[in-house]
C-alpha cells in the first residue's frame, strides 16, 4: 500500500472522460497535487482552472493532445457512447477505468471493435475522499499491461490517497461494495446520529456538529493508532455502561452484524450486475 504523500515528479497530462461525483474528486485531488496541461471531457462541467481544458462532446477533443493516460469515469451505461470516440487515444496511452462494474475484458473487446485491438484497459475503484486526498483506491491489472503502465497508474492514484491492488479481478465486486460505495454508509451514520440527537433535545447544529466530529474523529483514530477496529470498540466499552446498552442492540444478531453484511453483499451483486 502506498503513502498518499506526493511524490516530487509532476503529474503527467490526463484525459479525464466524465467529471461527476468521482471524476471530479480525483481532479480536485489531483489539481491540488499540480496536474499538467490536462482535458477534461464532459457535458456538465463548466469550470476547470487554465491551462487545463474542457470539451463537452468527443468530437471537440483536441487530436493534437497526447495523454500520458486516460482515466475513464463516465457512468457505466455510458460506456458504449464514449469508447470509440477514445480509441484514436487509446492507441497512445492506456486507460484507467473507474467504471464500477465494468470489466477489463468488456472494455477491451469495446475498444477492439472500434478499431484499438491493443489497447491496454486497467480498472481501479477510488472513493469520494479522494477529493482531499484521503481516498482509498484498488486496482487490478491484467497480464498484458506493463510495469511501466501500472507504475503510471500508481503515481497518479497516490496523489489522491491509498493504492492497494488484488490480483484477481472478481475480487473488485467487493471492493467496490466496501470502499467504493462505504463512504455512503459512513455518511448515513452520521446523519442518523445528527436525526435522533435532535430528536432528544439537541440544538440541530450541535447535534450535526458532535456526530460530523465523532465520526471524523473515530476515523481518523483508527487510521493513525492502526489498532484493530475491534479493540478500539472495546476501549470505549465499559461494563454494564452507556456504550454497552447502545451496543447490545446494535450488534444484535438481527442488527448490524446481519443488515451491513447484507449491505454491501447487495452493492457487491450490483456489480457484477453492471459488468453484464
Amino acid at each position: 500500500m502506498s503513502s498518499p504523500a506526493s511524490p516530487s515528479a509532476p503529474i503527467p497530462p490526463l484525459l479525464l472522460v466524465g467529471c461527476g461525483q468521482m471524476g471530479g474528486a480525483m481532479l480536485a485531488g489531483w489539481l491540488a497535487d499540480g496536474l499538467a496541461p490536462s482535458v477534461v471531457l464532459d457535458r456538465h462541467r463548466d469550470d476547470i482552472p487554465a491551462p487545463h481544458r474542457v470539451v463537452r462532446d468527443a468530437a471537440d477533443l483536441p487530436r493534437d493532445f497526447v495523454p500520458s493516460l486516460i482515466v475513464l469515469a463516465a457512468k457505466p451505461q455510458k460506456a458504449a457512447e464514449v469508447l470509440p470516440a477514445l480509441a484514436p487515444f487509446a492507441r497512445q496511452a492506456p486507460i484507467l477505468s473507474v467504471m464500477a462494474g465494468k470489466t477489463v475484458g468488456g472494455l477491451t473487446a469495446a475498444l477492439a471493435d472500434a478499431g484499438c485491438p491493443d489497447a491496454v484497459v486497467i480498472r481501479a475503484m477510488p472513493n469520494t475522499p479522494s477529493a482531499i486526498g484521503q481516498g482509498m483506491t484498488v486496482c487490478y491489472t491484467p497480464p498484458g499491461a506493463s510495469d511501466a503502465q501500472r507504475a503510471l497508474c500508481e503515481r497518479i492514484l497516490s496523489a489522491i490517497g491509498d493504492t492497494a491492488w488484488v490480483t484477481r479481478e472478481e475480487q473488485m465486486d467487493a471492493v467496490t461494495a466496501i470502499s467504493g460505495s462505504g463512504p455512503a454508509y459512513v455518511f448515513l451514520l452520521a446523519e442518523l446520529m445528527e436525526q435522533t440527537g435532535t430528536a432528544l433535545g439537541l440544538p440541530p447544529e450541535l447535534a450535526r456538529r458532535i456526530a460530523r466530529r465523532t465520526v471524523s474523529g473515530a476515523g481518523a483514530l483508527i487510521e493513525r493508532t492502526g489498532v484493530d477496529a475491534a479493540e478500539l470498540r472495546r476501549r470505549v466499552t465499559s461494563p454494564g455502561g452507556t456504550t454497552q446498552q447502545a451496543l447490545s442492540v446494535l450488534m444484535a444478531p438481527d442488527a448490524w452484524p446481519t443488515t451491513l453484511d447484507r449491505a454491501i453483499r447487495a452493492a457487491s451483486r450490483r456489480a457484477r450486475e453492471l459488468a453484464s
